[in-house]
Parts: structure tokens; sequence; C-alpha cells
């Protein structure tokens, strides 16, 4: 799991020791959203009735659900860039889908959401390089889930660094360059 909110991290440690049955659970969940203004949750989002959510769909936005141009699936804390970006630009036709759960992956939820917008350009984004993040375990997945409800785009695109060595280029200021090129993009 990568969570993107207080409640859902809540819930899939809940979940984890809950289960009546014993399974590894990977958590990759950046120190930085500990601090991120935007990273916050209700207490009653962890109140009775309330889950864990393998996918969360934007709310309380304006982006036009149904109708987006495109859609962007990412995973951690790039939502909360590509979110302020998308906000700041006035760009209601992009919507973006956080997944919390990349294994086993939530093709279910993700097709409910693309079968309203078959339209739609879809988008794989994340921050790590090419071969260091999610993008080769939900690739297959998301393809997958697009050719079973036949969207008219069926071909999902890719985001992010290229392919690399290391995880980080090592100087802050071409980090955050990096950064924002793969936000515009």
């Amino acid at each position: 799991v990568n969570c993107t909110t207080p409640a859902n991290y809540f819930h899939a440690l809940r979940r984890q020791l809950r289960r009546n049955f014993r399974k590894p659970l990977v958590v990759m969940t950046p120190k930085s959203l500990l601090r991120h203004k935007a990273c916050v949750s209700d207490l009653a989002d962890m109140g009775p009735g309330t889950t864990f959510h393998r996918l969360l769909d934007e709310r309380d936005t304006k982006v036009n659900h149904g109708k987006a141009k495109q859609i962007v699936l990412c995973s951690g804390k790039v939502y909360y860039d590509l979110a302020a970006a998308r906000d700041e630009a006035s760009a209601w036709d992009i919507e973006i889908l956080r997944v919390e759960q990349l294994y086993p992956f939530p093709s279910k939820a993700v097709r409910e959401i693309l079968e309203k917008t078959p339209k739609a350009n879809i988008v794989w984004c994340q921050e790590e390089p090419k071969n260091m993040g999610a993008w080769f375990s939900v690739r297959d997945y998301i393809q997958w889930t697009l050719d079973t409800i036949k969207a008219k785009n069926n071909e999902v695109s890719y985001i992010g660094r290229s392919p690399d060595a290391s995880p980080a280029t090592g100087y802050a200021k071409r980090h955050q360059l990096e950064q924002q090129e793969i936000i515009n993009e």
C-alpha cells in the first residue's frame, strides 16, 4: 500500500490486524506527508462504518466527473503536487485517481470510474524513475482493465522520470526541476 491520507493508513493497519489470516503488508509512505498541509483526515473518516479504500477518487473538487479528458492514475505523495498544479491552472477536465493499494490491484474500482469516461486519455504518473516505481507492476493491470471496458483510447501512457541507476539525482535543484517537468507534463 502507498497511503495518501492518515485515515487510509489507519485502516490499512487496522485491516491487517483484524484479518483472520496473516499476509505480509508492505507499506510505502513517505515521511514528508506527515508535515504536508493537505494530507489530513477528519476523525469521522476513522470512525464506525469506515474502511480502507484501495482507490481514492477525487472529492470536494470542481473536477468534471464523467467528462474528464484525461485521467491520471498515481500513487503516493505525487498526488498532492498534481492536484495543486491542476487546481492552480483550473484544469477541471483532469481527474486524478490515487491507487492506494498496488497489489492486489483494484481493477474493479478503477473499471467503475473508467467506464464513466471512456474517451479520456489514461496516464500513470510517478515521481520515481521508471524502473523503480510502481509502473512495471501496475501497467499490465491498467491495460487489462482498459481492454475489458473497450475504452475508445485503450492505451495507458507513462509520465515520470526516465529509468535510472539511482533513486535520486543528488542535487536538490535538479530534483525540483525534474519534479516540475513531471507535474507540467
